[in-house]
This record gives C-alpha cells, structure tokens and sequence, in this order.
C-alpha cells in the first residue's frame, strides 16, 4: 500500500487547492484518496463533522471582501439561532453591494445593504458584527425567534448561556440607529415589530420565552433578572420577578438535574426566599410546551397578593 506523502504543517487540517499550489503541492496530492473534497476548491483531512469544522473548511476560499453572515455569524457569535445545525444547513456569505457573491455547493452567497457592510474578526474569522447578522437572518425568523435573539444581543452580562465571551457590548440605540440607516429594507420590519418586547439584561433563551409566554397570556410584565434584597442584604437574583408581590418565576435547565452542585444551590436558594417571604415558582422545558399548568398557579400567586 502506497503511503500519501505528508502535507506542508503550514497548510493546516483545511486548506484551499490554491494555498497547496503555492506551497508545491500537485495537483496528484491535493486530489489524494486520504483528503476530503469539502468544498468546491477545497480540502481537508477528514470530513467535517460540527459547526466549527464546516466553518474552518470554508475558511480558506474567503475572499477579502467576504464574510459569514446570516445565521452562520449568529451561530458563530453563540446566539440563539432556531434548529439545531446539520451538514446540510448551507453556510452564509456576505459580500459589499458592489461585489459578486460566492456560487459554490454547501453556500449561499449575498450581497448585503451599505449599513450592514461591516466586519468582525473572532477567532480568526471573518464575520458581521451581530446586529448585521440580525438583519441578515431576520426575514427568516418569526416574531418570538427574532425578540429572543435581540434579548441575546442586548444581554449585558457575559453568563448568557451560549454567547461568545467576545461579543460586543450593544444598546437599544445601536440597533434603532441601524434601523433608521437601512429605512425599508428586507428584516426591518421584522427587527421593528421584534424590538419593543426585546429586554436587555436576559440572560438565556428560555428565560425570554418565559416572559413572551406571560404576557401574552394578559398577565403583568415581569422585570427581568430581579436582584432580591432582604433588609438590604442581598438575597438572590432571580430570572423574572414581581417584586410588588414578591413573586419569582425561575426557568430550571436542564443541566441543573445533573449538576449536584448547582442543584443544592437552587434549592437552598429557593428557601432563602420563601424565608424572605418570597413565592417561588419554577417552570421547565415541559411547561413552555404546555404552560396550562404553570399559568394557573401564576394566576393563583398574583391573586393572592393582590
């Protein structure tokens, strides 16, 4: 059996058919049985199997105007994007208005408006900053997915679950600016009508689920992660809160079922604020799905406040 002749380290585990060209590797090599044909023009030493790899597969076609944008640079921001991703979700290029976008299996390529013209750089890569890639991807999304998403965006602390450490600070104002910029143009209306229920504070997706699902059931807006004080000491934080009655409503992950720790924690948490006179009440995944449950001992907690 003939053994491949090693590549240039140089190269990487993905690399386009030019780059190998200019290091001196043939036309022989590059097309070799133990290398992946990823892309159009591109290899790599094994298929990809994730997100990330199928983003560092492309990575080396990316011309200097080009960037992901769309859903792939929310997903690469960490941002709640609807689906899970799957090899046959196709990664999405932007070019500037004056450019010609990439035509390539596995890609979709766009030119984006002038006020969406914008590039980040993490981790190496290419990408729109997340306000353009919430433009972007918004003519894709519904109402409830696009609020979620700014929640995301707007999220003030680094422990929303998900999100890139890197992502930018960013204000109402910022994306109400933008929307002036881009005036009619496709996604605005969206990201309008999505913005005045969108809160800044969130600190997951669930969380803002859980307060669309209140509200839209004719019930008061809770404040969102609600810092409970007793005499001045600070108690808890809560994920929504009704501090007039002092009701809390905590979204339980799933990942606290299995996190001894953490579920110790929730537990004499939720005792510190019964003792404070607090009523605590939890919901799950489950209860999104079939909230009758959840909305009825809500409704119970705020009558008997009253």
């Amino acid at each position: 059996m003939r053994i491949a002749r090693p590549l240039p380290a140089s190269l990487g585990p993905s690399f386009s058919t030019g780059d190998a060209e200019r290091v001196s590797v043939g036309r022989t090599r590059r097309d070799g049985a133990d290398l992946v044909r990823t892309f159009r023009g591109a290899r790599a030493v094994r298929t990809p199997s994730t997100f990330t790899e199928s983003v560092g597969a492309y990575r080396p076609l990316l011309r200097p105007a080009q960037r992901f944008g769309g859903k792939t640079a929310l997903r690469l921001w960490g941002l709640p994007c609807p689906g899970w991703w799957s090899p046959a979700e196709p990664l999405e290029i932007v070019v500037p208005p004056d450019a010609a976008p990439p035509r390539r299996p596995g890609v979709r390529g766009y030119r984006v408006a002038p006020t969406d013209d914008s590039e980040s750089v993490l981790d190496g890569v290419p990408l729109l900053d997340p306000v353009a890639a919430l433009f972007t991807a918004a003519h894709g999304l519904t109402v409830t997915q696009t609020i979620v998403l700014i929640d995301a965006i707007l999220a003030t602390s680094s422990a929303y679950r998900g999100r890139s450490r890197r992502h930018p600070l960013v204000f109402r104002d910022d994306i109400e600016s933008r929307l002036r910029q881009r005036g009619r143009i496709p996604g605005c209306g969206a990201v309008r009508a999505a913005l005045k229920d969108a809160r800044a504070g969130v600190e997951s997706p669930k969380e803002t689920e859980t307060r669309l699902l209140i509200i839209r059931h004719g019930m008061p807006e809770p404040v969102v992660q609600y810092i409970v004080r007793d005499r001045g000491r600070f108690l808890a934080r809560v994920d929504l809160g009704y501090p007039q009655w002092r009701i809390a409503v905590e979204y339980e992950e799933d990942d606290h079922r299995t996190d001894r720790e953490q579920w110790r924690r929730d537990i004499q948490r939720q005792r510190d604020l019964e003792d404070g006179g607090w009523t605590v009440i939890r919901l799950t995944e489950a209860d999104l799905h079939e909230p009758a449950a959840f909305l009825r001992h809500l409704r119970r907690a705020i009558a008997a406040a009253l």
